[in-house]
């Protein structure tokens, strides 16, 4: 360990005791919980870096303890320690080898899922339950993309025109080091998916996860150690983005950088990485469409369609934040979803029944309050909600209720642009074309859902949106085996799935001169 500053004036006791107020009594929360600080992790080693911050529940405020934030040299260090691990060990073992300990690394994860569930909803806000359903999402993404450690394979290929005496083939091969840049709203199933996709094909990993909510990556850090995958393989730095985001997408050691965030920020990321011409993965922001035909049960589908977008208090980025449904069944299905979002239950995320709770800091409240505010001052009508909650229970002051907007036009600010908070415009349609058009009439092209019993329209529909995710009658299901990516806006290459393993690798053509039929021996 190494030796840091004296952090004994950044957080007190008394702050602390307030983590257990709805759970455990801080003397009663995992070890890890319990500690004033948190270090980086970069191999076996765990450098104080060169700034110390405050990390806090965004229900209470209360502070978890203090994280250590790296910089250019850690970064610089971090790369050469992931380089050396992915040439000296990682990339020597074999195959099987990998899995092996892969699958060991997900035991390890589920084996501390309460541990992990109560450090994401500690550190994010979200509900108890969804935290534990990441955890469970994080597993199932390892040992998935465990498997694909020894299939990865390439391909023969016969001469194209006759005559040609030669042998071809490809090979994948992985490419070094993979930089996952993680988002604050999904920090521990966000950074699996990211580690295991690396560690599937093969590369060493450093982790930046979001200076929100940088705990839950430090963990799985040390699960990783604990599992037994080798030090370097996988590094955790938590940092501001334009410093250790930038530095490792400008570094020429980092082979690909897989980003999730805002559009802006993966534009930034684009030219930060242009010198070093390396692989980007970018999933960005999104303004997704949920369209339902009047042919569905509106009581079954208007608490789906409701969830599609305020699970994690709309802090996602598939968010299905425009609400289309057709004109028949427009007036009833409005009035079921203006009561299902009164009865929301806004909360602690360690409370009991808690639906959704806070938003991650007061600077992101206020902007998404700005934005109700912009679209109630456009002429939008608030049926429902979109109010800030302070009380003795929710004492930080970082909560908003759901809101439903109707009447906003296809130009106003609230139905255009990601607001990433507990917000929903619904409007009417009337034909299959007028609902693809609508769904269509935006910048991005993240996700979609479709909700109708004719199999025809269904198909139809999901040929024309343009999304890089469609889901027909059910909204936000996922799978290892799926891969999933943006368009237009949204960004491009898989996160998930066999494409996303194979986004991790280099394929490399190999032709070999074959001697005439009739040569010597």
């Amino acid at each position: 360990m190494i030796g840091g500053p004296d952090i004994s004036g950044l957080t007190s006791p008394e702050s602390r005791l307030r983590v257990g107020e709805l759970g455990a009594p801080l003397e009663d929360l995992p070890p890890f919980l319990r500690r004033a600080e948190h270090r980086l992790l970069i191999g076996g080693e765990r450098p104080v870096g060169h700034e110390l911050r405050p990390t806090k529940d965004p229900a209470t405020g209360a502070e978890l303890g203090i994280v250590c934030l790296a910089g250019p040299a850690e970064v610089d260090q971090a790369v050469r320690v992931a380089r050396r691990a992915f040439t000296d060990v990682w990339s020597r073992l074999a195959p099987a080898d990998r899995e092996r300990l892969i699958l060991r690394y997900a035991d390890s994860v589920e084996a501390h899922t309460e541990e992990l569930a109560l450090i994401e909803t500690l550190d994010n806000g979200m509900p108890l339950a969804a935290a534990r359903g990441s955890v469970g999402r994080a597993v199932a993404h390892l040992r998935y993309n465990a498997g694909w450690a020894t299939k990865i394979s390439g391909e023969t290929i016969a001469p194209s025109k006759p005559g040609r005496e030669f042998f071809a083939y490809t090979l994948r091969q992985p490419v070094g080091v993979v930089a996952a840049i993680v988002p604050w709203n999904s920090p521990l199933a966000g950074a699996m998916l990211k580690i295991s996709a690396a560690l599937g094909a093969g590369c060493t990993v450093i982790v930046k996860p979001a200076t929100e909510t940088p705990l839950s990556a430090l963990r799985l850090g040390e699960l990783a150690l604990d599992a037994g995958l080798p030090p370097g393989v996988v590094n955790v730095l938590p940092g501001e983005g334009a410093v250790v985001g930038q530095a490792l997408a400008e570094h020429s050691g980092v082979a690909k950088v897989s980003f999730t965030g805002s559009t802006a920020v993966g534009q930034g990321i684009i030219h930060a990485s242009a010198n070093r011409i390396g692989r980007l993965t970018l999933e960005l922001g999104g303004k997704s469409p949920d369209v339902v035909f009047d042919d569905v049960d509106v009581e079954k589908i208007v608490p789906q369609a409701a969830w599609a977008v305020f699970r994690n208090s709309g802090q996602i980025c598939v968010a299905g934040s425009r609400l289309y449904v057709q004109a028949g069944i427009y007036d009833e299905f409005l009035e079921r979803l203006v009561k299902f979002t009164r009865s929301l239950k806004v909360g602690n995320g360690l409370a009991q029944h808690t639906d959704v709770g806070p938003l991650i800091t007061e600077h992101h409240t206020e902007r998404v309050a700005n934005h109700i505010a912009r679209g109630v001052e456009d002429g939008a009508r608030l049926l429902v909600g979109g109010e800030r909650v302070k009380d003795e229970q929710r004492p930080s002051g970082q909560f908003i209720t759901p809101a439903v907007f109707a009447e906003a036009s296809p130009s106003m600010q609230i139905a255009r642009e990601e607001v990433f908070g507990p917000v929903v415009v619904i409007s009417r349609f009337e034909t299959v074309e007028d609902a693809i058009e609508r769904a269509n009439d935006t910048n991005y092209g993240l996700a979609a859902g479709i909700w109708t019993e004719n199999v025809s329209v269904a198909h139809h529909v999901a040929a024309c949106v343009d999304a890089g995710m469609i889901w027909v009658n059910c909204y936000g299901e996922y799978d290892p085996a799926l891969p999933f990516g943006g368009h237009k806006l949204s960004g491009y290459g898989a996160k998930s799935g066999h494409a996303a393993v194979l986004e991790c690798t280099d394929l490399k053509t190999v032709v070999v001169k074959l001697a005439p039929p009739d040569a010597p021996l």
